[in-house]
């Protein structure tokens, strides 16, 4: 597996992971590697560094909540923000999404879990969601 960072003609940055270089020239000349924000296929690669780490050094995941650098630490806070600022709406985001753009339901902040197709057909739309950079987390009812 490789990963890439990405950048698409409206200058939206991502990264994603491809089974190798080769799979991600044959998915990109085939206009099968799209922007996760917008969705345009005119993307591009972007400079990286390896991560590279002694052999012997295990690497050590800490949970978001534990950040340690000034990234992690953002990304947590973003996530606070979040969760304590938006409803968690779980698989139901795209048809609540949609109601909220409609006027079908109450305008509010909603945050939640869609496929890909239908986060797509959204921005298509019109309606304004964005990824976000972290997984939620589910919570039971």
């Amino acid at each position: 597996m490789i990963r890439y960072a990405l950048n698409c003609d409206q200058n939206h940055q991502f990264e994603s992971w491809f089974q190798s270089a080769a799979a991600f020239e044959k998915l990109h000349n085939a206009g099968l590697v799209a922007c996760a924000v917008c969705g345009s296929a005119k993307i591009e690669k972007l400079l990286m560094a390896p991560a590279v780490r002694p052999a012997r050094t295990a690497a050590v995941v800490r949970p978001l909540g534990d950040a340690t650098g000034p990234a992690e630490r953002a990304l947590a806070a973003m996530r606070r923000h979040v969760e304590e600022n938006s409803e968690y709406v779980g698989m139901n985001f795209a048809t609540e999404a949609r109601a909220i753009h409609d006027g079908d339901s109450p305008e509010r902040a909603i945050y939640g879990e869609a496929r890909v197709g239908e986060a797509r057909r959204l921005i298509e739309d019109g309606v304004p969601v964005a990824p976000l950079p972290f997984l939620p987390t589910r919570k039971a009812h």
